[in-house]
């Protein structure tokens, strides 16, 4: 969910918030700390070692969950209602094409073949996801959205939105309680 850190400081840089301030606060160590291990099982994937990969929907959920610590401590429910919202709709989209598809994810990569993160094999043996074909139904809601180190569908990007909700939402929330409300023209 790095990508969705990156574009909310973008946002955030572009509205003028304390980006600095908002990423250094405590309640999101524990978010940082499930990233660190998702990068580490995302590289032993790159790697060849797919002995992690069994792990990832619980990362995922702890991932979310821990963007509970700043909804609490900022107060951010309704931004988190909304967020939840993203949740539930990209949870049916994604449930829709598994269901279409022998309960199976279809995956459709690309860039990852080059990148060496995809592997014919330990997709053969999933219990999750299953290689795309002509046969796929439903392909615009696959994970065909390839960015090197994983494979996204369109109902995961909606999921990973509430991330995106409320690191922006904390960053705003901080620059509000820091500045009275006020813009920064210096963006630090």
């Amino acid at each position: 969910m790095i990508l969705q850190v990156i574009f909310a400081v973008i946002a955030g840089k572009i509205k003028g918030y304390r980006v600095g301030h908002a990423l250094t606060r405590k309640s999101f160590i524990p978010f940082y700390i499930i990233e660190l291990v998702h990068i580490f099982f995302q590289l032993n994937a790159i790697f060849g070692n797919y002995a992690f990969v069994r792990y990832a929907p619980i990362l995922k959920s702890a991932s979310l969950y821990s963007m509970l610590i700043p909804v609490s401590v900022y107060k951010l429910y309704i931004p988190a209602l909304a967020g939840s919202g993203f949740i539930v709709l990209g949870s049916i989209l994604n449930e829709l094409v598994k269901h279409a598809n022998g309960g199976k994810m279809p995956v459709f990569p690309t860039l990852s073949r080059l990148t060496g993160y995809f592997n014919e094999g330990a997709i053969a043996s999933s219990s999750l996801h299953v290689l795309g074909n002509s046969e796929t139904k439903l392909k615009f809601l696959c994970d065909y959205i390839d960015i090197g180190y994983s494979v996204l569908s369109i109902g995961d990007l909606l999921i990973h939105f509430f991330t995106f909700i409320i690191f922006f939402f904390v960053m705003k929330t901080v620059t509000k309680q820091t500045d009275g409300g006020t813009k920064l023209v210096n963006n630090s």
